[in-house]
């Protein structure tokens, strides 16, 4: 029960900033960089593997660490590096990979990425720490 706690937690958390971001604030953002390659709708079963190992890479590695030292700081800090490293990697190879990668939407996505990561397991911490007293 501990494990599934703290990654329905996390999930309900990642998925919520992601699609505000996706959905309200950046829509028009990717449109605009992406619309020659994006397909008219996600691929929703895709879109929600990435979405739980993204969680799972979360918890392994910022959460279960933050959350055995006490450490809000830790869960802020390695979860914005965790994020960064992630979006780092799509980005930064598509930009080396893909003919006419828009520049400007790997370093806007790195920093969602980044910002996304500490969003979440920051919150995520909270909640798990002082709500389920974990």
């Amino acid at each position: 029960m501990y494990y599934l706690k703290i990654f329905i937690v996390t999930f309900s958390i990642f998925i919520i900033i992601d699609l505000i971001w996706l959905g309200l604030v950046a829509k028009n953002f990717y449109s605009k960089h992406l619309g020659y390659i994006m397909a008219p709708q996600p691929n929703w079963p895709v879109a929600i593997i990435f979405y739980m190992l993204f969680v799972v890479g979360m918890m392994v590695f910022v959460l279960l660490p933050a959350l055995s030292s006490s450490s809000m700081s830790h869960a802020l800090l390695y979860g914005m590096l965790f994020g960064f490293f992630t979006y780092a990697t799509y980005d930064l190879t598509n930009w080396a990979t893909l003919k006419d990668w828009p520049w400007f939407l790997s370093i806007v996505d790195i920093i969602w990425g980044s910002s996304l990561g500490a969003l979440t397991s920051s919150i995520s911490y909270y909640v798990l720490k002082y709500m389920f007293k974990l």
